[in-house]
């Protein structure tokens, strides 16, 4: 029997020598003459374990981690190829605790499944919910999708039916489908690796979308800083032509859909809709003023979806086992599973995901382990470089849209970014305004101006010049910013800016006078 071996080709576990360790055990299997596979699958998301080499047993995947290519030998003495006992020796996979607590509904594959084989999709569930949506009428798909609470997964959390109803009502000779896919948040890693190791499910939430709304054509627009993930998703598309899950013919049916991948040039800017929109029309990636909405005049003045990969990657699941089913995951409004990114100064930084409503709290702390310093955690960032900072006053705050805007944040994307207590916030809170000066794309002035003039203003903070008058000025400025910015870059930035005000005043006074030795 064929011994099969995962190895990971996803971004993160190649940055820690997955392809070594690939080399290293090929090697290890022909010196040997051992009947065994590699297959290159994505990543679990224990991003501290990587890379995770497991074995196919009997009894279950056994996994080992971190391995280097000098450990491969040594494995394969231990009798790797039988789940034999190592000191890199974690056990089964799915017992592993970080692995074990989760609630994987979207990324239920991920790490599971050879990345391009359709065969391997299809044994694990997939195209079920295409299958059920091709036997529905649009807007019974619609309300599917409506009822499920799915909302979207990469900014304020606008609800996905409400999006495809006013597409599919819409009356166009052509509509699209475009797929959020440029993660461009710090410390946010999810729809990378649901490209890399799970590309299918996406292609199939494309597909369902464009049969509900009535477009035949689709785009993924991501970042040319993703080189694996690109090379996934058209390799997977070219499969799924030619698996007759896109073309002219879906699955046989009468509708036609089919799709193609365009990478950005690596404006921040452009993972706001309309900019998006413009730099995949080729123009320059500049905001558009809404209304139209791109609902109604999106792409080429087209009729248009645009949803951020993870909202497309839960279709099917929502598909295949019904909206009541998503639904009961969650709390309050947000319903269904949200894949935590965890990042920065943490003992357990990686992908999980959960059903909304645990405390920051028990995702920092329990979750993560705290800080990988071992130092007291100061603050954390929810929602990239444009989230607000939360203190540990507030880590009873559960993760859900509704409770964060109560405490003045954003869930955003889900990025969560751990600061420990040597961390300056008056430098984070400069960070955030200089970013924001520098990805502008000009069209505005709040975001333009305002965000130059808060770099220089938090500069003479630092530099002890009229410390309360400039800390009242900045805070001016985040309003006007808030509530007068053309999009969502200039009008997020206050919220990391105001947060580290608020909760870290010392951070802001200036630093006390060394007194002179008598």
């Amino acid at each position: 029997m064929t011994v099969t071996i995962f190895v990971p080709r996803d971004a993160a576990a190649l940055a820690l020598g997955a392809d070594k360790v690939a080399k290293a055990i090929a090697a290890e299997i022909d010196k040997r003459g051992l009947d065994a596979r590699i297959v290159r699958n994505g990543s679990r998301g224990m991003i501290w374990l990587e890379p995770l080499v497991e074995v196919e047993t009997p009894d279950g995947r056994i996994a080992y981690g971190p391995v280097k290519a000098g450990d491969v030998a040594s494995l394969f003495e231990a009798g790797l190829a039988e789940g034999g006992a190592h000191a890199l020796c974690l056990g089964k996979t799915e017992e592993i605790p970080f692995l074990k607590n989760q609630t994987r509904l979207t990324f239920a594959r991920c790490g599971v499944t050879d990345p391009l084989s359709l065969e391997d999709y299809r044994r694990h569930e997939g195209l079920q919910g295409l299958e059920r949506a091709l036997a529905m009428a649009s807007a019974e798909i619609v309300k599917e999708v409506t009822d499920s609470g799915l909302r979207g997964r990469g900014g304020a959390g606008f609800p996905t039916g409400i999006k495809w109803k006013t597409v599919a009502e819409a009356q166009a000779d052509q509509k699209y489908i475009v797929c959020n896919a440029d993660e461009g948040d710090s410390g946010t890693f999810a729809d990378r690796m649901i490209m890399e190791g799970d590309p299918f499910v996406l292609i199939e939430g494309m597909a369902i979308a464009g049969i509900a709304t009535g477009a035949t054509k689709g785009y993924i627009y991501t970042r040319s800083e993703y080189p694996h993930a690109i090379a996934a998703m058209e390799a997977a598309i070219k499969i799924a032509r030619k698996g007759g899950i896109l073309g002219p013919s879906v699955l046989g049916s009468a509708h036609a859909f089919d799709m193609e991948v365009r990478s950005g040039a690596g404006a921040y800017v452009c993972g706001e809709e309309t900019s998006l929109l413009n730099s995949l029309e080729g123009k320059r990636g500049i905001v558009r003023a809404k209304p139209p909405l791109p609902a109604l005049q999106g792409f080429l003045g087209r009729p248009t979806v645009v949803n951020n990969v993870l909202s497309l990657a839960s279709v099917p699941i929502i598909m295949a086992r019904g909206a009541s089913f998503y639904r009961d995951f969650g709390v309050g409004r947000s319903r269904g599973t949200m894949p935590l990114q965890i990042a920065g100064n943490v003992k357990y930084g990686g992908l999980y995901e959960t059903a909304f409503g645990l405390t920051l709290g028990e995702i920092v702390d329990t979750i993560g382990g705290g800080t990988a310093s071992g130092r007291p955690v100061k603050a954390v960032q929810v929602g990239g470089p444009l989230g607000a900072y939360f203190p540990r006053a507030l880590f009873d705050t559960p993760f859900d849209y509704e409770a964060f805007a109560a405490k003045d944040g954003l869930i955003g994307h889900a990025g969560i970014t751990v600061f420990d207590d040597t961390a300056d916030m008056l430098k984070q809170a400069r960070f955030a305004m200089e970013f924001c000066a520098v990805e502008s794309c000009g069209k505005c002035t709040p975001c333009r101006i305002g965000s130059t003039r808060g770099v220089e203003t938090a500069d003479k903070i630092a530099q002890g010049i009229e410390p309360e008058k400039n800390r009242a000025l900045l805070a001016d400025l985040c309003n006007t910013m808030k509530f007068g910015s053309l999009c969502a870059l200039g009008g997020f930035t206050p919220y990391p800016v105001m947060s580290a005000m608020t909760h870290f005043p010392d951070d802001f006074k200036p630093a006390p006078i060394a007194q002179a030795a008598e």
